[in-house]
């Protein structure tokens, strides 16, 4: 007679269990003894330097961003449109909109050819190392 198939399925399942148990053992035995290759685990930060020269770059033209287009506007209503040229209150606040506008696409302008030039030349120094 077949024996009951519960009895088959516990024998399989104890065989599996010791397999198992033999190989994690096996595992651990090589990797007490320091059989397992294991490859170096490299250094993966960027490095600093390039770091907080680009962070310094960025706050710089934040700052920059902030306080020019802003003085800019002022000032030369006050100064240049009202006090020079004798312009109404109405034409300043239109000719120094202008000015602070056009500042600030000088400023993105100044900051993407300091970001292309800086980005580049950091590849050229990883490309000849």
């Amino acid at each position: 007679m077949r024996p009951p198939l519960r009895a088959s399925r516990v024998a399989r399942s104890l065989s599996r269990k010791r397999l198992c148990a033999g190989s994690a053992a096996a595992a651990m035995e090589r990797y007490e003894t320091g059989k397992l290759s294991a490859a170096p685990v490299s250094d993966f930060r960027p490095n600093e330097g390039s770091l907080t020269s680009t962070l310094r770059t960025l706050l710089f033209f934040t700052a920059l961003m902030i306080t020019l287009p802003v003085g800019l506007y002022f000032a030369s209503k006050a100064y240049i449109f009202e006090g020079s040229l004798g312009m109404s209150d109405r034409d300043s606040y239109f000719y120094a909109a202008i000015i602070a506008v056009v500042t600030v696409h000088v400023v993105l302008a100044l900051f993407v050819y300091v970001a292309w030039n800086e980005g580049s030349r950091q590849w050229r120094e990883g490309k000849q190392d």
